[in-house]
């Protein structure tokens, strides 16, 4: 590829950098440049209503969601403009985070299967931020295993009837609608029975349960459906065919997952440039160097990966298998560039909080690192699918594939 901007290229990034320059809310630059994984917090601010207020004076003007068509909310962009405003966005971009699920995995999957009077209604306040969206895959007995799921749907007339538990479902708690997987019928193999729904996260029977997790924060939740009515028109795709409107949610999970996730390096080696070690600078030690030097390898790497993707959208192609590889190496290398840091700090790694060396922010970074791993699908699987549908390698073997779901063994089964 040629990283050099065209002349068109060009005059957008000069526009979205003044307006950018003109517009974003300076106060808080300091500490978004400063924030990383597991650490984006303003000190006297929600930072939800911040990222909120950003994403509608964008929306107003016509810089949100820039690749979505412009009846839905967005520009109508090229997927390289909008390469162009995340680098010019710079920390701000860090306020988008709030709405990655929506934007990135909801917003896609409504696009491809919602009711076009459903798409009009729900997608502009979705891309302006006024309303927040998360994804209901994940159970206790089925994670990795998405077609393992049980929470069922039930038709009653023009409704359908839902029971059932997720968890881990990032942001439940401040959003306002979700998209939901669930069972429809459990006759058939595991793939085939699972139909998708998108509902109001405020109807009766939804009940959300924050998980603290081990950083203090709660970040992901459990939720519960017990008697929950949705509408037959807010069904996405056929009755049966959740599978494949489900692959869609995923590869673009995968993609808008990998595409943010920081590796923690720049963090690093900023870090190393100003670290003093008994026998001198850090910078300078030759096996902090030579660790360095790994990291910076494998971020390069991550960046053409991710430009390649970026390539194949520009040319109108659906994100693919490839992506999982930006997820599972981001992934693994974040947690071992904050257990490096946290070496090179010695003792004074153990302490945690705004007390600790950078306010925590390595301490941090490897308390919020498993959850990275784990989320949109954990290393096993990413490697299982990079094997599969990108090597051409043989598929593991899947025992109970066209097995009838309720024939499947289970351990609450006699």
């Amino acid at each position: 590829m040629n990283f050099d901007d065209t002349p068109q290229e060009a005059e957008f990034r000069a526009t979205a950098r003044a307006w950018i320059a003109a517009n974003a809310p300076k106060q808080y630059e300091e500490e978004l440049r400063k924030s990383s994984l597991g650490r984006t917090v303003l000190r006297n601010a929600n930072i939800l209503e911040v990222a909120k207020a950003w994403q509608k004076k964008k929306a107003d003007a016509g810089w949100a969601c820039l690749h979505w068509p412009k009846e839905y909310g967005g520009r109508g962009s090229s997927p390289i403009e909008r390469v162009i405003w995340q680098q010019e966005e710079g920390p701000f971009g860090q306020l988008s985070r709030m709405f990655i699920i929506g934007h990135g995995m909801c917003g896609p999957t409504m696009m491809a299967f919602a009711r076009e009077e459903h798409k009009r209604t729900y997608l502009p306040p979705l891309a302006s931020g006024e309303k927040v969206w998360c994804q209901l895959f994940s159970e206790p007995a089925g994670g990795s295993d998405v077609a393992g799921l049980r929470t069922r749907a039930e038709k009653d007339g023009d409704d359908w009837i839902v029971n059932g538990q997720k968890i881990w479902t990032s942001g439940a708690h401040y959003s306002d609608y979700g998209i939901l997987l669930t069972r429809t019928d459990p006759t058939v193999p595991k793939h085939k029975g699972l139909t998708m729904f998108f509902l109001d996260m405020k109807s009766p029977g939804v009940e959300v349960r924050p998980i603290k997790q081990a950083s203090g924060a709660s970040d992901f939740n459990e939720v519960y459906f017990t008697n929950v009515r949705i509408p037959d028109h807010q069904r996405l795709g056929e009755v049966g065919d959740g599978w494949n409107v489900s692959l869609t949610t995923l590869m673009n999970e995968r993609s808008a997952i990998g595409a943010a996730v920081s590796t923690g390096f720049p963090e690093l080696f900023e870090y190393c440039a100003s670290l003093m070690l008994d026998d001198g600078p850090a910078i300078e030690d030759r096996a902090v160097r030579s660790k360095l030097a790994n990291w910076a390898v494998k971020a390069s790497g991550l960046k053409y990966t991710s430009m390649r993707a970026i390539s194949a959208l520009s040319r109108g192609e659906r994100p693919g298998p490839e992506n999982s590889i930006g997820k599972l190496v981001a992934g693994s290398m974040i947690q071992d560039v904050a257990t490096y840091a946290l070496d090179l700090q010695g003792a004074s790694g153990v302490v945690s909080g705004e007390e600790a060396e950078l306010a925590g922010r390595f301490q941090a970074m490897l308390l919020r690192a498993p959850g990275t791993r784990v989320e949109g699908g954990t290393d096993e699987i990413m490697r299982n699918i990079i094997a599969e549908r990108v090597l051409g390698l043989p598929g593991d073997i899947r025992v109970d594939k066209d097995v009838p779901f309720n024939k499947i063994p289970t351990k609450g089964r006699g």
